[in-house]
């Protein structure tokens, strides 16, 4: 088993991964009855990707001798209505000075791993993922 969720009531959960015991609550949205006081489960939908992403990045530079220790990634989610569902992902990446310098085919090896991270391979087609590569176009 991965995790249990619990509802809470008032559109709260508490979700517990089960080897770890870390916990992650939520909450509806505004605009979907919630208060937006946590992340909503499509926040975390569009949050894991970029966390996949950054993750199997960070497995890939440090097999290349390089520290991908400080790479922010903005996450912005855009709702579609009728079906209520996810219709966009953009995600923005900024790399620290540390590794602005790294070469091209560097760059690209890393992206292209990015690319390929199980949560990217797992989203619908129909949901448009925007990325911006920001400093390391």
């Amino acid at each position: 088993m991965t995790s249990n969720i619990i509802y809470e009531g008032d559109q709260h959960t508490v979700c517990t991964h089960i080897r770890s015991g870390s916990v992650i609550e939520t909450d509806a949205p505004v605009d979907n009855y919630g208060k937006g006081e946590r992340f909503s489960p499509t926040d975390l939908l569009a949050t894991s990707l970029a966390s996949c992403m950054l993750t199997i990045m960070g497995v890939k530079g440090e097999s290349m001798g390089l520290e991908m220790k400080g790479v922010k990634v903005e996450v912005l989610k855009t709702m579609a209505a009728d079906p209520r569902r996810i219709s966009r992902i953009d995600l923005a990446f900024h790399f620290p000075e540390s590794i602005l310098s790294v070469n091209n085919k560097t760059k690209t090896i890393l992206k292209n791993t990015a690319y390929t991270c199980p949560v990217a391979k797992s989203i619908h087609p129909d949901i448009e993922v925007v990325i911006d590569w920001g400093n390391w176009n």
